[in-house]
């Protein structure tokens, strides 16, 4: 080892700490990306992922961190005079709203900024928080059971029109998990699940299991309507973030739009 370092010259020794210290940034930086996705498919709204993307570099000890995101995509660039100015882009997709993942994530972003974790230790977090298993199916199915009937009661629906919305809310969540799997376009998951539900809560009050199809059906669509992607929107718009609002409340708006027409199809039909 001496014999070599005597052939290098000063100037190529800092290049290669420079090219090492390029390769254990851009390793950490794919690790802030992993974070950033993981908060953008949780639910986080577009002006929290920038900061704590730009926070955990700076942590990591880049002088200068751009960060621009919308719905769909992070792009970061780093500047550091130890390796130079760095870029990396992640396309995002397939949002699953889960906001204990989302709080998890936020803690681990304040963890690494306060204790200024290795990448091992950041990568160890990650791992954890990715892996921690999702509430079971019985419980996802009691719970859409528990909201459709709730909201059914809370707009003037009888007890009979809460047990039927809360079956017809099992329904559309085992609807739901099947179109997932197929990875399908989500305005016709929307529309699918929209249609099902009007038929089905027609079908509850001519069987006398319900008495208003209107009181069932309510409980139902307030299980598809976009609700925190629209006050996401918001909240990006209202933070200085207006092409990723602008695009989340079209996109809110939109799907609203159809579960509407889903259910109007199925009443003009029937």
């Amino acid at each position: 080892m001496e014999t070599i370092n005597q052939w290098i010259s000063p100037e190529d020794a800092r290049h290669l700490e420079r090219l090492a210290e390029a390769e254990r940034a851009n390793e950490y930086l794919y690790r802030v990306l992993d974070i950033g996705q993981a908060m953008l498919q949780s639910g986080a709204e577009v002006s929290r992922v920038e900061d704590s993307i730009r926070r955990l570099c700076v942590s990591f000890g880049a002088e200068r961190a751009d960060v621009f995101a919308i719905t769909s995509n992070i792009t970061v660039t780093i500047y550091s005079n130890s390796f130079g100015a760095l870029t990396q882009t992640r396309r995002v997709g397939g949002q699953q709203y889960d906001l204990h993942r989302l709080e998890l994530l936020n803690l681990l972003c304040r963890r690494i900024c306060a204790e200024h974790l290795s990448l091992e230790g950041t990568e160890r977090a990650l791992d954890a928080i990715q892996s921690e298993p999702q509430y079971s199916f019985r419980v996802q199915l009691f719970t859409y059971a528990l909201i459709s009937s709730s909201f059914s009661l809370f707009f003037g629906g009888s007890a009979r029109d809460a047990v039927a919305s809360g079956i017809v809310g099992i329904v559309l969540k085992c609807l739901d998990m099947l179109i997932r799997r197929t990875q399908a376009n989500a305005f016709l998951s929307a529309l699918l699940c929209s249609c099902l539900g009007g038929l089905l809560a027609a079908l509850a009050v001519r069987t006398g299991l319900g008495d208003n199809v209107d009181m069932i059906s309510i409980g139902n669509i307030m299980l598809l309507i976009p609700g925190i992607a629209l006050t996401n929107s918001l909240r990006d718009m209202f933070s200085g973030n207006t092409i990723s609002g602008m695009m989340r409340f079209i996109e809110a708006i939109l799907l609203a739009l159809v579960i509407a027409c889903g259910f109007a199809l199925v009443a003009g039909l029937l």
